[in-house]
Formats: C-alpha cells, sequence, structure tokens
C-alpha cells in the first residue's frame, strides 16, 4: 500500500479508465486491468486470464420503479456474464496464474495440481482457468446437492471430480486435509489470492459510476469471501484517493444456510456454525463458513446489515425480477429479497444509490425455474409462476387465448 500511495488516486483512475475494453495482455480483463492492485510483481506471460470481468451494470429501472416505491437508481451488477457463468472467475484467474508461476522455473515448485471443495461455481472456474494453463485440477463436490449445469463444467473441462456423499462443510475439511499430505494447492477462498481478484469488481462499480460511491451494495453470502473482497476493494480505493468514502453493505443469507445472520442478531456475541439446510440457492448452502471473521471485519466497517431470505422469499424475488428483463440466479434473489425487505424498513430509501451483486447466471439453475414456473415446489405458492399454455393448433383456439390473456389492452 505504500508503493501504490506514491501515486495520487487521480493517477489510478486514469490508468485504470484508460484499459477497459482493450485487448493488450493482459489489460483486456477486468481484473488484470488493475494488475497493480492485485498481483503487482507477476510476469505478464504467466497470467492465464480468459478475460474475465468488465460486466455488466444493469440499470433496473423497471423493478425499482415498479415494485421497490419509485426507486430510480437500482443497479444490479451480473458478475454471472463471466466465462464460466459466475463471480469465481475474478478470484481464479489471479489464484491460478500464481500457482502457474510457481510451477515454472526458476521457482520450480513440486505443485501436482490444484484442488478445491465447491457447490459448483467454484469447481467450474477452476477447472476452465486449470485447462486453459495445463494443470491438472481435483474438485470436491457434495454429490446431489448442486445443479446438472454445474456439474457439467468440471468435467468438460477434464477435471478429477469427486463426488462425495457430504455437504459442502465436509467436502472442505477432506480437501484441507488431502492438501495437507498431498502437493495439492488449495484454491478454496480461505485463499487470500482469489479475494484479490474478487475485490476489483467493487473497483469495478466504482469505475461505471465515473468513480462515484453507491450509499448500498448487497451481496449474496455463503462462504463469506466475496463480501470482505468487495469490502477490500472499495476500502483500497478509499485508502489510496480514487474515493472519499465507503458504501454500506448488506449482507444476504438464505434462511435454510444463515448462521452470519443469527451472529448478526445477537450483536456479534456468539458465532455457531449449523448444518446447513437445503436451499435453492445451493452456491450459499454453507453452515461453516471459513471467512466469518472476515465478513465481521467487512460489515463492522462498512456499518453493514445481514438479512436472510427464506425459499419462497428468494425464488419470488429472482421470478419477479426476471418479469423485468433479468435472468437471475437464485442467490441473485436471496439479495434481491433482502433488499425488499430493507425498502420496507425503510432503511433504504427510495433515491438511495443500490447495487444488487449478482453472483451466477440464472442458465446454471435453469430446473429450479422451471419448477417454479410449473408450480412443482413443495409449500409454496409459486406466486408469479408463467407456464406454457398448451393450445389447439386452430386459429380460433389461438384467438381465445390471446383475446384473454390481453383483454383490456386491445
Amino acid at each position: 500500500m505504500d508503493a501504490l500511495a506514491r501515486f495520487p488516486g487521480s493517477y489510478w483512475r486514469d490508468l485504470f479508465d484508460s484499459r477497459v475494453g482493450r485487448t493488450t495482455w493482459p489489460f483486456g480483463s477486468g481484473v488484470w486491468s488493475k494488475k497493480e492492485f492485485v498481483l503487482p510483481e507477476i510476469d505478464s506471460d504467466h497470467i492465464v486470464s480468459l478475460f474475465e470481468g468488465n460486466s455488466n451494470l444493469f440499470w433496473a429501472e423497471r423493478l425499482g420503479r415498479d415494485h421497490l416505491g419509485g426507486m430510480n437508481d437500482l443497479w444490479v451488477k451480473h458478475c454471472g456474464i463471466s466465462h464460466t457463468g459466475s463471480f469465481k472467475d475474478l478470484g481464479m484467474t489471479v489464484l491460478v496464474s500464481q500457482v502457474n508461476r510457481l510451477r515454472r522455473a526458476p521457482l520450480s515448485r513440486p505443485i501436482a495440481g490444484v484442488g478445491c471443495a465447491s457447490t459448483g461455481d467454484t469447481s467450474a472456474a477452476l477447472s476452465a482457468y486449470c485447462a486453459a494453463a495445463g494443470i491438472p485440477a481435483i474438485v470436491f463436490l457434495p454429490a446431489n446437492r448442486i445443479s446438472l449445469e454445474q456439474l457439467i463444467q468440471p468435467i468438460a473441462n477434464g477435471a478429477t471430480v469427486l463426488s462425495l456423499d457430504t455437504d459442502f462443510d465436509g467436502c472442505m475439511r477432506l480437501i484441507r486435509e488431502v492438501t495437507a499430505e498431498l502437493p495439492i494447492y488449495l484454491a478454496n477462498s480461505l485463499n487470500s489470492l482469489r479475494l484479490e481478484g474478487q475485490k476489483t469488481a467493487a473497483i469495478e462499480i466504482l469505475q461505471q459510476f465515473d468513480w462515484e460511491v453507491p450509499d448500498w451494495v448487497i451481496v449474496p453470502g455463503g462462504n463469506l469471501g466475496n463480501i470482505y473482497a468487495f469490502y477490500k476493494g472499495f476500502e483500497m480505493c478509499r485508502v489510496l484517493g480514487l474515493v472519499d468514502r465507503l458504501p454500506r453493505l448488506v449482507c444476504a443469507q438464505a434462511a435454510n444456510a444463515n448462521p452470519l445472520y443469527r451472529y448478526y442478531k445477537s450483536g456479534w456475541t456468539e458465532f455457531t456454525p449449523q448444518v446447513a439446510e437445503p436451499t435453492f440457492a445451493s452456491a450459499i448452502q454453507i453452515g461453516d463458513p471459513v471467512s466469518v471473521d472476515r465478513a465481521v471485519v467487512a460489515l463492522k466497517a462498512t456499518n453493514g446489515i445481514v438479512e436472510e431470505a427464506t425459499e419462497e422469499e428468494l425464488m419470488n424475488a429472482m421470478s419477479l425480477a426476471d418479469r423485468t428483463g433479468m435472468f437471475a440466479c437464485p442467490h441473485t434473489g436471496v439479495a434481491l429479497a433482502a433488499l425488499f425487505k430493507l425498502r420496507d424498513q425503510r432503511i433504504i430509501g427510495p433515491n438511495d444509490r443500490t447495487v444488487v451483486v449478482s453472483t451466477a447466471h440464472g442458465l446454471k439453475f435453469s430446473q429450479s425455474k422451471i419448477d417454479y414456473h410449473d408450480s412443482k415446489i413443495e409449500d409454496m405458492a409459486c406466486k408469479y409462476a408463467n407456464p406454457p399454455v398448451s393450445v389447439k393448433a386452430d386459429f380460433g383456439a389461438v384467438m381465445d387465448v390471446l383475446k384473454k390473456r390481453l383483454k383490456g389492452k386491445l
């Protein structure tokens, strides 16, 4: 930080802005365009990048206007519009690049492969970047607890996939034991290299607002590395003079996997791990998050809030967002449901500039959407279900349906 502080904030703003949208290696990446803030001394030849980042900051104007009391400054940061369809690419490019460097001469470290425990998205990112670098990838997945779309990604990229009869926390314990015995590099978010990449999403948000700081940033929370990564990105920019303040952070958890929410409600007096219950937001179905202490630091430093969402709340929020032009994942539904609650409580105001972080692409969770729109979810009303209408191939039958659907609009 002392070395970076030798340059004024205006220097860094201009430098980062000058690299956006370029193809000069490796600065076309949203992560590596901020190389000096991420991993300054790595040689560009060692970087493994798929030009991740530079994701859309979507103006959710209709959702805010029609469903959130006239919010006219609501935005969704679509981190899932990335190579493997999730924000995990941002951290994995940094970690795999560093492993690539360690394996090369003159260091020639005996790293046989890179391994992770995953609820789906981490394994997809790790396997893609390892495949690009020619490094073996090993992933531990909880059996029958991730979507088929997530499972096929590491398989297609040639990773060694171990499907284990346990939950994510059990996979995490096993991978830590294995990497302590074998020359396999651990790639989970307790590794700080991951967070160095993920923090660039926060810097990117500032860039996209012409270096103006939003009032609120709402982040889904599972293993809790990402909420700290966003804090770190904003805090670096404040300390180095790129901006003059921090946004307030909200960590949104599924009610079925909410250890941080319970900790927050206790006044930060006692953290108790839990066995996470099944949730449609499967990537954050984690009861013993490894980055809980980091998350508390981030929330305390930003006067932050932790909120939760039930299964019905998150699925309804996701589906309502889809009706305004998005195609959100269930984890984004958790963050959106938290926003609805904070608006109802008048904590977030109608004119507050608010950013909801979307962590993955909705196509990764198509089965949950199918079940919702078919109203096949037990004990859920599926308020915004929109199933296809079966109609005879007959002009009159088609006209009857359309007149009924468009009643009052023709």
